[in-house]
């Protein structure tokens, strides 16, 4: 008989109280989620994940002493946490830094429960929060700021054409069902991109596809 796997841990930072109880709650429901402390700022963030190790991080993006992104750098540098950035407006200045840092993706304040703890479970699992059109838009717009810079050389053809599936935010299960290959296939495929690229996961692929012009913004359509 196989033993239960341990509560993913989870850390949650934001100087709005009511908020920082009402994630921790959230969390504290799911029984395959555990709180693994929480933080009013950035720099008791930093602290706590040095301490705690959780497997995810719910950092928000403007917090005082250090902003949410310093604090996901510093982070993400130090161990293998996922963060996951939380944000008020869905049209802010600092997503795409925050994502440039090393962020698996982001949340708006008023996430409903299940929506929190289940994008919580997609993060720990490795994956980014692609699927919402606002974080397809944002990438596209904050990327569209920034200068193009030279495409990585290196991945073949069918590589640069999942990393330009991914860009459009498709799955790993849509991608297989358009190239007409099994799942597996695409699994291979993104790991070996990532490690050509030295990318640490599927929103980083994004960001690199914008920015080197394999992908631009008007044909990421939102779906």
């Amino acid at each position: 008989m196989t033993a239960p796997s341990s509560p993913m841990s989870v850390l949650i930072a934001d100087d709005q109280p009511v908020v920082l109880r009402g994630f921790a709650a959230v969390i504290a429901a799911q029984p395959d989620l555990t709180v693994a402390g929480t933080a009013a700022d950035g720099v008791q963030a930093v602290h706590l994940a040095e301490r705690t190790r959780p497997d995810v991080a719910l950092l928000d993006i403007r917090m005082p002493r250090m902003n949410g992104i310093e604090a996901a750098r510093r982070i993400i540098g130090a161990h293998d946490t996922k963060v996951i950035m939380i944000t008020t407006f869905d049209l802010d200045d600092y997503v795409y830094d925050a994502l440039s840092a090393g962020a698996s993706g982001f949340l708006l304040k008023d996430v409903r429960s299940g929506d929190l703890a289940e994008s919580v479970r997609i993060v720990a699992r490795g994956e980014a929060l692609l699927a919402p059109k606002v974080t397809r838009r944002l990438i596209a717009t904050f990327a569209a700021r920034r200068p193009a810079v030279p495409e990585t050389p290196g991945l073949t053809p069918r590589e640069g054409e999942v990393l330009r599936m991914i860009a459009r935010g498709l799955s790993n299960a849509e991608i297989a069902a358009e190239l007409v290959v099994s799942e597996h296939t695409v699994k291979t495929h993104v790991a070996r991109l990532l490690a050509k690229l030295g990318l640490r996961d599927r929103t980083q692929a994004v960001i690199h596809a914008y920015e080197t012009g394999l992908v631009t913004p008007h044909c990421a359509p939102e779906r």
